[in-house]
């Protein structure tokens, strides 16, 4: 409030002030939306993480970037830093990582004590420590995936990783590829039972708008169906490919190939409650990694991301 408002209300009548008091209350005690994080999957220039990943950080810091989000963490490193190492990195080039790819894997659990590995523990201890969001399992193996009841077991196990994550202040995460849409158990689309048996409240879905397209599924029918479960999206963008390890489509620059992203990302932010925007894209047309990201984060931009 400017001072002239300010004096405005101490010279007004009591009834004045109670008045606007009740006309302001709405927008006093209405709930602050979430503020929008976007930033960048480093998969998307693995091979430049592998060679050189202070480097190329840099670039992505240069570019604008400001949040990136992992897919390196072994032996309790990242991309072969310590978590302190890499969180001063980060800190140094004015970055965040509030949510990296980790796979949540059957031998994570230990049936025996009924609690996890200490390898799990380390996962989620060390993402707390870099301040992460969301811990996210980009990854359901074909051995977990086999019968309905086989998948609900370990749905148990998303939702015990939940509460772990949730006494960090963090959320457990599932990302999505294709295999999610084709493959159906006991008639039963694997993605629908995914969801119907992951606890929205310490579960979140990372929905990745372009992977879904080689099984035919699309992002806006999801977003749809299960209104308020993807709190993180993976912004991707695809073409038709004569087919090689991606699939029929391929990921290609936003706003160029055959997804409409903003439409789709615009309805994720109204309907899909999501407030987390990564970029990725695993596939060039000969292109540079760089310069794709640098166009990415633009375009990103240019919609108001």
């Amino acid at each position: 409030m400017n001072n002239s408002r300010r004096e405005f209300v101490k010279a007004s009548s009591i009834l004045a002030v109670g008045a606007f008091a009740l006309s302001s209350a709405p927008s006093l005690f209405a709930a602050k939306k979430p503020k929008k994080i976007t930033g960048i999957q480093l998969y998307s220039i693995r091979d430049e993480m592998k060679a050189d990943p202070l480097g190329t950080l840099k670039q992505l810091a240069a570019m604008g970037y400001k949040n990136v989000e992992h897919a390196n963490y072994r032996d309790r490193k990242f991309y072969g830093y310590s978590p302190a190492e890499f969180k001063k990195i980060l800190g140094d080039l004015g970055m965040k990582m509030p949510s990296g790819h980790t796979v949540l894997r059957a031998d994570h659990w230990d049936n025996f004590n009924h609690d996890f590995t200490d390898e799990w523990k380390y996962t989620v201890e060390d993402a707390a420590f870099m301040e992460q969001k969301y811990v996210i399992s980009p990854w359901l193996d074909q051995s977990l995936r086999n019968s309905e009841s086989q998948v609900k077991e370990f749905m148990d196990v998303f939702n015990k990783s939940g509460e772990l994550c949730n006494t960090y202040g963090m959320k457990f995460g599932y990302h999505n590829h294709d295999f999610e849409f084709s493959q159906k158990l006991d008639g039963k689309v694997l993605y629908d039972i995914i969801m119907d048996n992951t606890d929205p409240d310490g579960v979140i879905h990372q929905l990745d708008i372009g992977n879904m397209y080689n099984a035919g599924a699309k992002a806006a029918d999801l977003l749809k169906k299960y209104p308020g479960r993807f709190e993180s999206i993976h912004v991707k963008d695809e073409i038709e490919t004569k087919g090689n390890e991606h699939g029929k489509f391929e990921s290609t620059i936003l706003g160029s190939g055959i997804i409409n992203v903003k439409e789709v990302i615009d309805l994720a932010a109204k309907e899909g409650g999501s407030v987390h925007f990564i970029i990725e894209q695993e596939a060039y047309q000969g292109k540079k990694p760089l310069e794709c990201m640098k166009e990415n984060i633009q375009i990103m931009n240019s919609w108001g991301y």
